[in-house]
């Protein structure tokens, strides 16, 4: 199946490969750690899987943040906020506990970057710090997961 997907993967343009990657990396639960991994395993230079990846999951993230933000300005600008769900106030406690950099570079283990930076953002972070940190978080998960990925192909002889 390795070979086959490597196989599939040389015979494509750089071009579409960086494409195929960026697409990949702007998905929701896929993002930069499995797009870059996917890459790597498919055969793409590890830099390239890991950029390209990276590219498209900060580029959707930011996305969400900015439209989060609109969104957040929108229903405050005329009143108190609303009241929170258990479930929110979970989420809210955790974002104080552990602040826009704690829950950006552990909340890829629970959520994807794009509903985390959302969330964030929806509690009141401002949104520049949010983009700044979940940016840091995308690329350590990245080069993370692209270790991976090059080390089990290396370890299976795939490499």
């Amino acid at each position: 199946m390795f070979e086959a997907l490597q196989s599939f993967t040389e015979d494509l343009p750089a071009a579409i490969q960086w494409l195929g990657l960026i697409l990949l990396g702007a998905i929701p639960f896929i993002e930069s750690y499995f797009g870059s991994f996917i890459g790597v395993v498919a055969g793409v230079n590890p830099v390239v899987a890991v950029v390209a990846a990276v590219i498209g999951n900060i580029v959707s993230m930011t996305i969400f943040v900015l439209t989060a933000h609109g969104i957040r300005t929108a229903a405050t600008k005329n009143g108190a906020p609303k009241e929170l769900s258990p479930r929110r106030q979970k989420l809210k406690d955790r974002f104080d506990k552990y602040g826009v950099a704690g829950v950006s570079l552990l909340g890829q283990l629970v959520l994807p970057s794009q509903i985390t930076s959302a969330l964030i953002v929806g509690f009141g972070a401002p949104k520049n710090r949010v983009i700044f940190w979940q940016i840091i978080s995308i690329i350590l998960w990245g080069v993370v997961f692209a270790a991976l990925g090059l080390a089990g192909a290396q370890l299976t002889g795939r490499f």
